[in-house]
C-alpha cells in the first residue's frame, strides 16, 4: 500500500515537470498579439443566479434579465452562438455581438431563464463545475444535459471544485481540473472546449495549463473582446442585481473594444514583492484618439483616477499605493470620436 502511494506521488510529479518543461518551449499563452483590426468585438456578459434575491451580488430578477435582453435586441445587436464565436475568434467583427455566459448551473437558473432563453432560441454558455452537480440549489446532469442536446446551449467547463484554486497548490490545480474532465467525459462524453476561471482568479500557471487543454477561457475583469486579447484571459461584465441596473446595462452594451500591442504585467496574480506592479500597455501605433484615455484603479481599496503617463502609444500608471486583498483592478477608457472604447484587467493579491 505504501509502495502504491510512493509510486502515485511520482507519477503526480513527473506530470508536473512535464508540463512545465512544456511550457518552457510554448510562449502561446502568454501572447495574442496580431495588428491594429478596428475589430468592433464581442461584448460578453455573465449572469449566475435568477430570482434568488437572498444572493443579491449574484442574483438578477428575471424581469431585470428580460429588459437586458430587450434592450440588446432594440439596439439591433445580435447574441453569438459560443460555437460560432470559438471558431471564429481571429476574425476581427464588423458588427458587434453579444456573448451571453452562465456560471454555476443554479437550479435557479434552469426554472427561470432556461425557459425564456429556450423560447426565443438565445444562444448561451453554460458554465458548469462538477463537484456540486445534483447538490440542493443545483442543475442535475440530466438537466445539463438537456441544456447540452439543445441548438443554443453550449456548456463550458467550471473546474471540479469552483475552490478558490489560485490559492492552492500546483497539484490541487491540475487534479481538480483532470477530475472534472473525468466527469464531463463520463457524463457527456467529451470535455468541454470553453474555461471559465472560478471567481475570475488566474496565475500565468493556471492560464497556461488551461491554454494547453482548452480552446479558450474567461475571467471576470470588464471589458470587450477583440482579437487581439488574449484567448485564455477574455474578460466579460459581470451582471447582479446592483451592476445590472438598466441606466449602467445601456452604457455597458454601447461600449467597444480598446485594443492594445501588450499589457504587463503577464502574471495576475500579485505578492508583496511585486505589489503594486509595473504596469504598462502598448497599443498600436495607428490607432487614434488614444491621448484622450483615463484610467481608474482601486490600490488601497478606494477606486480613484490614476495616475497615468502616455509617450509615443505606450501606457504606464505610478499607482498611489498597493492594491489591498482579494482582487486590484484597473479600467481604461477612450472617447474615440464618439464611440466608447473600454478595457479592464485584475489583479489577485495573495
Amino acid at each position: 500500500m505504501i509502495i502504491k502511494k510512493i509510486l502515485s506521488f511520482a507519477a503526480s510529479i513527473i506530470n508536473l515537470f512535464i508540463f512545465l518543461i512544456i511550457l518552457t518551449f510554448n510562449s502561446n499563452a502568454q501572447e495574442n498579439i496580431k495588428y491594429f483590426s478596428n475589430d468592433e468585438g464581442v461584448l460578453s456578459i455573465m449572469y449566475h443566479r435568477f430570482n434568488e434575491f437572498k444572493y443579491p451580488s449574484t442574483n438578477i430578477s428575471m424581469d431585470i434579465f428580460k429588459k437586458h435582453v430587450e434592450l440588446i435586441l432594440d439596439a439591433n445587436l445580435n447574441f453569438y452562438h459560443p460555437k460560432d464565436f470559438e471558431n471564429e475568434f481571429d476574425i476581427p467583427k464588423k458588427e458587434k455581438k453579444i456573448l451571453l455566459t452562465i456560471d454555476d448551473a443554479f437550479q435557479s437558473f434552469y426554472d427561470n431563464a432556461w425557459p425564456y432563453l429556450k423560447k426565443n432560441k438565445i444562444p448561451f454558455v453554460l458554465f458548469v463545475s462538477t463537484e456540486p452537480v445534483g447538490n440542493n440549489g443545483y442543475m442535475n446532469w440530466d438537466q445539463i444535459k438537456e441544456i447540452e442536446r439543445s441548438e443554443f446551449g453550449v456548456i463550458g467547463h467550471h473546474s471540479h471544485s469552483h475552490d478558490y484554486l489560485i490559492d492552492k497548490s500546483q497539484e490541487i490545480f491540475l487534479n481538480d481540473i483532470k477530475t472534472s474532465n473525468l466527469i464531463f467525459k463520463e457524463k457527456l462524453g467529451y470535455v468541454p472546449t470553453l474555461f471559465s476561471y472560478p471567481f475570475g482568479e488566474y496565475s500565468g500557471f493556471m492560464r497556461d495549463y488551461i491554454s494547453q487543454n482548452f480552446k479558450i477561457a474567461f475571467g471576470q475583469h470588464s471589458g470587450i473582446i477583440d482579437v487581439n486579447k488574449n484567448k485564455f484571459e477574455l474578460p466579460r461584465f459581470p451582471i447582479n442585481e446592483k451592476y445590472g441596473e438598466i441606466k449602467r446595462f445601456k452604457s455597458i452594451i454601447n461600449y467597444y473594444p480598446l485594443e492594445y500591442k501588450k499589457l504587463e504585467p503577464v502574471e495576475k496574480k500579485l505578492s508583496k514583492e511585486n505589489n503594486p506592479p509595473k504596469f504598462k500597455v502598448n497599443f498600436f501605433d495607428d490607432q487614434k484618439n488614444i491621448e484622450n484615455i483615463n484610467c481608474y484603479s482601486n490600490e488601497g481599496d478606494k477606486w480613484m483616477k490614476s495616475n497615468i503617463k502616455l509617450v509615443e502609444k505606450e501606457l504606464t500608471i505610478k499607482f498611489r499605493e498597493p492594491f489591498l486583498p482579494r482582487r486590484g483592478r484597473i479600467n481604461c477608457s477612450v472617447n474615440d470620436n464618439g464611440k466608447w472604447r473600454w478595457f479592464g484587467t485584475q489583479f489577485i493579491i495573495r
